[in-house]
This record gives structure tokens, C-alpha cells and sequence, in this order.
């Protein structure tokens, strides 16, 4: 497993800087943000917070979105981060899951996103770039800013041809929630799940706090995509049913209340062990130890485990000790 890195990814919360000082104690490469503003805190102040506790692991927001910040915005708030903990930064960009649909709105298009990345990454170069018509450039006074260029890594968050065409041109990998892309030097997987215990069933109720809020969130995803694709998944029938009966001007608001935090009881009928083993990294250590050996085969190149639930350090060890076994 030596060259596959382990790094973990977390929502900004209450509790988030402390599990980023246990990932770090464990051995994580990085710790991962989202960024969904109506679901959680800025992750930028977040970060900020994490850099200041923290002191070797990398850092950065996964996903950020194009349209939540003007992109001088965004740099900024890159380069800021990358004062307070130099050479940990990275930054994950992407069209947008709740970020963008959480407010009501579809992901953004490849065409907008491509010219949103290539705008952040020329202002952190020190270019000159020319957004809504102006000349934008980093401009501040002598120390308050890193120098440009900033070197900070940028993967772009993609899971099919258009996405896969930008990270190419303007990305230093690529991160998914699908597959292993061995076209790409970095390749970053998102992972949801727990470690079970030996001999614990996957129905138990700590599985379900652990790993259910990541099988809910599958048919959150699906339903956003195309809402009659959820009828072909167990109970997503009734579930849909139930969801439409709630005006359509706010059904995106219940769609995506506690998203990877918790179950709410409108998705509480979609829990199952088998859902969890079929749709998530649920399983005995050996188990998934086999399924990280063959991603990282197939070529993937990082992993981030994505813990939930009332005892994240618990998972955190788990899913380490798994790794390194």
C-alpha cells in the first residue's frame, strides 16, 4: 500500500479541527473541506482554523465551486491559507454537488468551470487575467500576500470526458467519486464507509451511524441527475414519492438536509447492510484491505476516507490501521 496515500475528508463543523489533529496523529497525507455553504461553516475560515492546530498534514477545500466566489476571491483566500501553513495547501475544484444544488441550481458547465480554474490558477501565477470584460490581477502591498507565482496544486473534481479534458489542460490531477483514471499522475478517490468490527454485522445500528448518511447520499445524487433513475434502487420508488410531495420550489432544501452528517428519518427506510456493502467502503478490515489493493492497481493514487458518524477518531484509527495492514 506505500504508494497509496491515505488522506481523509470531512464537512467544516464543530468538531473538525480536533479530527484533523487525529488524522494528523495517525499518519493522513491530507485533510479535505467541503464547501457547501448552506450546509456547513466557511471553509476557508475553517481551514484557517486547521492550519493554526495543525503542523504537517496538507490542507484544502474539496470541492470548491465556480459561481460561489469571484475567482481574484478564491485566489486570495488560496494564498491567504497558504501564508498561514506554507507548502501544505492544496485545492480541489469542480462543478458542483451541494455547493451549487443546495441553492436551487444545477452544477455549473464544464465551459464556465474551465475558464473559472484557468482564472484562479493565472492569478495565483501572478497574471494578468480578464474576467467580466476587466483586467484582474493580484495586487496587494508587500507583505501581505505570498509572492506570486504560487505553486499550489490543483485537482479538478470530474467523473467523465469534459471534466477529464480540463483536468488535463489545467489540472495537476484529477479527483472522483466513480473510478481509478491511471491517464492521470494524481488520482484522487473519495470514499465513504467503516471498518467493521469482526463478526459485526453491517445492520448494526454503529454501521448505520457510520456509513447510512453516505448510502442516503446516493440517492440524493441520483435523484439531482435524473429523478426516475432512483426507482431502480431499493425503496427509491416510495422514497421518491414521499420527496415529491414537497413543493418543488423547496424540495432541494429537504433533498440535501444533513448531507454526510446524518440520516434524517424521510431516509431512514433506505438504510440496509446490503446497501451500505453494496454503495459504500463497509466491510471487514480484510475485505476492503483487497478492494484498496486493487484501486490503487487500477490507479488510483489517493484515497480519501470520508468518516462519519458519532465517533469519527474511532473511524479514523479503523480505516488506518486497515490501510497500513
Amino acid at each position: 500500500m506505500s504508494a497509496l496515500q491515505i488522506s481523509c475528508a470531512f464537512p467544516p463543523g464543530p468538531d473538525v479541527v480536533e479530527h484533523a489533529r487525529v488524522a494528523e496523529e495517525l499518519g493522513y497525507e491530507r485533510v479535505w473541506l467541503y464547501d457547501s455553504p448552506a450546509l456547513y461553516p466557511d471553509v476557508w475560515v475553517t481551514l484557517a482554523q486547521v492550519a493554526q492546530h495543525t503542523e504537517r498534514v496538507a490542507i484544502g477545500p474539496a470541492v470548491l465551486v465556480p459561481g460561489l466566489r469571484h475567482p481574484l476571491t478564491q485566489a486570495s483566500a488560496i494564498a491567504t491559507l497558504e501564508a498561514i501553513a506554507p507548502g501544505r495547501v492544496v485545492v480541489a475544484i469542480g462543478t458542483g454537488f451541494t455547493g451549487r444544488m443546495a441553492l436551487g441550481q444545477k452544477a455549473m458547465r464544464w465551459t464556465d468551470t474551465r475558464n473559472y480554474i484557468a482564472a484562479v490558477r493565472g492569478l495565483l501565477e501572478g497574471e494578468a487575467m480578464v474576467i467580466d470584460g476587466a483586467i484582474v490581477k493580484m495586487i496587494p502591498p508587500d507583505g501581505y500576500l505570498p509572492k506570486r507565482p504560487l505553486s499550489v496544486p490543483i485537482l479538478v473534481a470530474a467523473n467523465g470526458p469534459k471534466g477529464f479534458a480540463v483536468a488535463h489542460e489545467l489540472g495537476d490531477g484529477v479527483m472522483s467519486i466513480f473510478g481509478s483514471y491511471p491517464e492521470f499522475p494524481w488520482c484522487a478517490l473519495l470514499a465513504f464507509g467503516t471498518v467493521l468490527d469482526p463478526g459485526e454485522s453491517p445492520d448494526s445500528e454503529r454501521a448505520y451511524g457510520a456509513a447510512g448518511p453516505a448510502l442516503t447520499v446516493v440517492y440524493h445524487g441520483m435523484y439531482e441527475s435524473d429523478p426516475e433513475l432512483v426507482d431502480s434502487l431499493p425503496g427509491g420508488r416510495e422514497w421518491r414519492a414521499a420527496l415529491e410531495l414537497i413543493p418543488s420550489h423547496t424540495r432541494h432544501l429537504a433533498l440535501h438536509e444533513d448531507h454526510i452528517v446524518g440520516v434524517t428519518e424521510r431516509d431512514r427506510p433506505l438504510l440496509s447492510g446490503e446497501g451500505l456493502t453494496a454503495f459504500t467502503w463497509t466491510g471487514e478490515a480484510d475485505v476492503l484491505r483487497a478492494r484498496l489493493d486493487a484501486t490503487a492497481e487500477a490507479g488510483t493514487t489517493e484515497i480519501l476516507y470520508a468518516p462519519i458518524g458519532p465517533d469519527v477518531p474511532r473511524e479514523l484509527r479503523a480505516f488506518m490501521a486497515m490501510a497500513s495492514g
